[in-house]
C-alpha cells in the first residue's frame, strides 16, 4: 500500500508542472484522495463489504468531485489532474500511467448486465470532458483530445481529434 501512495504521489509529480513537492500533493491533490479513496473502497468490494464500499465511494465523490465505482479496475500511477466532475463507471478497467483531466466519464451506453464500460489501455491521455462510452478498448499510448465522444475502438499509439484517428 505504502508502494501504492508512493507511486501515486509520484505520477502527480511527474505529470503536472504546477506540482512543486510531495507535502502540496498530499495535501492538496482532490485527484490523488479520489484515487486513495477509491483504493479503499475497492479493497472493501473486493471483500465483500460492498455496501460499505459504496458509502465511502459516495463520501469521496462528495469531497472530491470525483465519482470512481468501487468495482472499477485501475491500475498503478493513475492521474486524475483537476478531477471535478470525472465518473468512473463499475465494469470500467484503467491500465497502468494513465492519465485523465476533469469532467472525463468512463461510462456505459446502456443498462444491461455484463461488461458495459470502456478499457483504457496503458499510456493512455484523456483529455477534459472527454467521453469514452461502451464496452470498447482504447489501446495502449492512445490519446484522446478534449471533448471528444468516443464510441468505438481505438488502436494503439492513436489520436482521436473530431471525428478522425491518427497514428502517432
Amino acid at each position: 500500500m505504502i508502494t501504492r501512495i508512493r507511486e501515486d504521489i509520484q505520477a502527480a509529480l511527474r505529470q503536472d508542472p504546477a506540482a512543486r513537492n510531495w507535502l502540496e500533493v498530499i495535501l492538496t491533490y482532490p485527484g490523488v484522495h479520489a484515487v486513495w479513496g477509491y483504493r479503499i473502497a475497492h479493497f472493501l468490494w473486493k471483500i465483500k463489504l460492498k455496501l460499505f464500499a459504496r458509502i465511502y465511494s459516495n463520501w469521496i465523490r462528495a469531497v472530491t468531485g470525483i465519482e470512481i465505482h468501487p468495482a472499477a479496475k485501475i491500475g498503478r500511477r493513475f492521474f486524475i489532474d483537476h478531477g471535478m466532475g470525472v465518473v468512473i463507471g463499475a465494469t470500467a478497467v484503467v491500465g497502468d500511467d494513465v492519465m485523465i483531466y476533469h469532467d472525463v466519464t468512463l461510462g456505459a451506453r446502456g443498462i444491461g448486465s455484463g461488461k458495459r464500460h470502456p478499457t483504457i489501455g496503458n499510456n493512455v491521455v484523456i483529455g477534459a470532458g472527454a467521453r469514452v462510452l461502451g464496452d470498447i478498448k482504447v489501446g495502449e499510448g492512445a490519446k484522446i483530445s478534449a471533448n471528444m465522444v468516443v464510441t468505438k475502438e481505438v488502436p494503439a499509439k492513436t489520436m482521436v481529434d473530431s471525428s478522425e484517428f491518427f497514428a502517432i
